[in-house]
């Protein structure tokens, strides 16, 4: 019997106990197990994930070796291995709620002009965020809200999901498998091993409108991001925010939402300087950082358009 849903879960060199959580928050799941399968896809970790993570919990799980570092790599071969009519993408620090997966079925039911949804994201810190990077959170995927938002937009982020706990649609993964293995340009979008990009989820999710649905997010869907130390570091945030700027001006290309560098006149020029003189040191930095990653992008797009002349 076919599965109702897949859940594919994406691990690169991921902490064990982290991971432990993860798989223990998926035995407490409302849903019956033959309903759901699971797969672990392994990202070239380098102690292989199938000797420590123990799935015979479920009779419908199994691991996957996927050796191209990279998440889009692991979404793929998720895609390609899973048999479900809706997947659900787990990163191995995500704990999901208990009620989780019979959620994504019964809104799946309820709102069947929506391709890809998601929920909540709340923040389990290891240790408290110091009160200089608080202002920054947000680079975390933290999201926090309280009424359900939907669209078919293209410029769309209000209602867009993030990669953790996306549910989407069979028929949307397709057409994002189609997509990428027409354009390859696409896997530069998210993140390989310890580089923080981040457009692959916002690509994936707005294949929705190339089958003709919407996007969705919904406060009823829950999950714990469960944030190590590390993250909580400057040096963290600073390769966040390149990693932003270099992978959403990429997307907006790809989209031809942006075709150009932003101009600015040098009145513009100039306020945004006095602006930044008066910004506290870390946001002056993190500003720089999404600048820089934003050149790289378009140092990249030169190449590609190059290349096509």
């Amino acid at each position: 019997m076919r599965p109702d849903i897949s859940v594919v879960i994406c691990a690169h060199n991921p902490r064990p106990d982290f991971l432990r959580r993860v798989l223990d928050a998926l035995k407490e799941q409302q849903l019956p197990q033959e309903h759901w399968e699971v797969l672990l896809i392994d990202n070239a970790s380098k102690q292989p994930l199938a000797a420590s993570a123990d799935l015979s919990w479920h009779p419908h799980a199994r691991h996957v070796r996927e050796n191209e570092l990279g998440l889009t790599a692991a979404r793929l071969r998720g895609i390609k291995e899973s048999n479900g009519g809706l997947l659900v993408f787990v990163d191995d620090d995500n704990v999901l709620q208990s009620n989780y997966l019979p959620e994504c079925l019964a809104l799946s039911k309820n709102y069947p002009f929506i391709g890809a949804m998601g929920g909540q994201v709340i923040p389990e810190y290891e240790v408290p965020p110091g009160e200089d990077i608080k202002p920054f959170l947000h680079y975390l995927l933290i999201r926090k809200f309280d009424e359900a938002k939907w669209s078919n937009l293209l410029n769309f982020h209000a209602t867009s999901p993030c990669g953790a706990g996306m549910c989407i649609r069979r028929e949307v993964v397709n057409a994002y498998s189609q997509l990428v293995a027409a354009d390859p340009r696409r896997k530069e979008l998210d993140r390989k091993g310890d580089c923080i990009f981040a457009g692959g989820d916002s690509d994936m999710a707005l294949c929705s409108r190339r089958v003709g649905l919407g996007t969705g997010i919904f406060p009823t869907l829950r999950l714990i991001h469960l944030i190590p130390q590390t993250r909580l570091t400057q040096n963290f945030f600073l390769k966040a925010a390149y990693g932003g700027g270099y992978s959403f001006t990429l997307l907006d290309y790809l989209y031809s939402l942006r075709q150009q560098p932003r101009k600015e006149g040098m009145l513009r020029r100039c306020v945004a300087f006095v602006r930044q003189a008066n910004r506290p040191r870390l946001a002056r930095q993190i500003s720089a950082e999404e600048q820089k990653g934003e050149s790289r992008a378009w140092d990249l797009i030169r190449q590609w358009e190059n290349q096509t002349r």
